[in-house]
């Protein structure tokens, strides 16, 4: 049985190389994003180097939540690694501790990892998505009224009327539009205004848009300060429809979730975004077990470049499965629990199966 002196010092070095691993990752996260940023949108009327620096830090920890499983295999493939070439796996073996009893403590290294990443870092993801959104709108808006690029788009129907509502952002879970256009269409189906607001905010039973521009068949567009449209959308149908689950932290998913469906919406996409989550500690956990299929050997000479290739080969073949059958979840081919659930699980069979082989006969 291995001992705490032992295990806490395969936990300290796993634990200290994940941090140096998470936070350079994320310094190179954070200098790529502000180079991307500059780069697309320094024609801007609106841009300044204030901006896209801003814009990069709110940027920054959503897409390092998704590095985060790479952070947790990269991370257990070099404390293997370094513990083999001090030989001190070596004289753990002989000492009969098995790899069972060393390789616990990293696994509750990877699992606390994930525990802290899910409960601090993916709502300041969450927040920083938002606000990124509403900040690039509100710079890209500045372009053009008709810039269209990132837009999502619902339908809502008020008498034989219907109107067609796309937005850059949503905010405040459906309740305020971020550079909203809303095409309004009549009983014929021909559109017969447009208009293009700063904001759109749900109220009870309407919609009241605020700064718009409203254009009519060939006519110059009128400038107005506001206006309001009638509708019956709720902010969970508009949330549920334009908002992406990203923005949403793991903390209000549940009631999200909950509230949709009394709407009667499926909410596919934020239920498997909420298992995706619950699910990533043990994700890290398989990819502890992954990197220890190819970095527990003992080489004279260092592991080889094709071993440790492999290992990360394996790893991103599991992540892209696992964002696959997330896809399949969102789009409602499979239950959300069953997509965030499986690869997972599978991962950690292959994992645990290779090791009862090589070290259990």
């Amino acid at each position: 049985m291995i001992g705490l002196t032992l295990g806490g010092y395969f936990f300290r070095r796993y634990a200290s190389i994940a941090a140096w691993n998470f936070f350079g990752i994320g310094l190179l996260i954070f200098i790529v994003t502000f180079a991307e940023v500059s780069s697309r949108s320094a024609g801007l009327p609106g841009y300044t180097a204030q901006w896209a620096f801003s814009l990069a830090a709110l940027q920054t920890p959503i897409i390092l939540l998704q590095a985060v499983p790479f952070i947790g295999l990269i991370a257990a493939m070099a404390t293997l690694i370094s513990l083999n070439r001090k030989y001190e796996l070596v004289v753990a073996r002989a000492a009969g501790v098995s790899a069972w009893q060393f390789l616990t403590p990293i696994a509750f290294g990877s699992f606390l990892f994930g525990v802290l990443a899910v409960a601090a870092l993916n709502p300041l993801a969450a927040n920083g998505f938002a606000q990124a959104q509403s900040v690039e709108a509100e710079v890209r808006g500045a372009k053009s009224s008709t810039n269209s690029e990132a837009e999502q788009w619902i339908k809502q129907r008020s008498g034989d009327e219907e109107t067609i509502i796309g937005s850059s952002a949503v905010l405040n879970g459906g309740q305020v539009l971020v550079r909203p256009t809303f095409f309004r269409i009549d009983a014929e189906g021909r559109i017969f205004e447009r208009l293009d607001a700063e904001r759109a905010f749900l109220r009870d039973g309407y919609w009241d848009l605020q700064a718009v521009a409203r254009r009519r068949g060939t006519a110059a567009a009128e400038k107005i300060e506001s206006i309001q449209i009638e509708t019956n959308l709720q902010p969970e149908f508009v949330g549920e429809q334009l908002a992406r689950p990203e923005a949403t932290s793991i903390y209000a998913l549940p009631g999200k979730i909950e509230v949709a469906r009394s709407f009667g919406l499926k909410a596919n996409a934020f239920a498997t975004h909420f298992h995706s989550l619950v699910v990533l500690p043990l994700l890290l956990v398989a990819m502890t077990l992954i990197a220890a299929t190819v970095s527990m050997r003992f080489t004279r000479m260092g592991q080889s470049a094709t071993v440790i290739l492999g290992g990360i080969l394996a790893g991103f073949l599991l992540y892209v499965v696992s964002v696959l059958v997330k896809a399949f979840g969102s789009a409602g081919v499979v239950p959300p629990v069953v997509a965030a659930w499986t690869p997972v699980v599978v991962a950690m069979f292959y994992g645990v199966t290779f090791l009862l082989y090589k070290e259990d006969g």
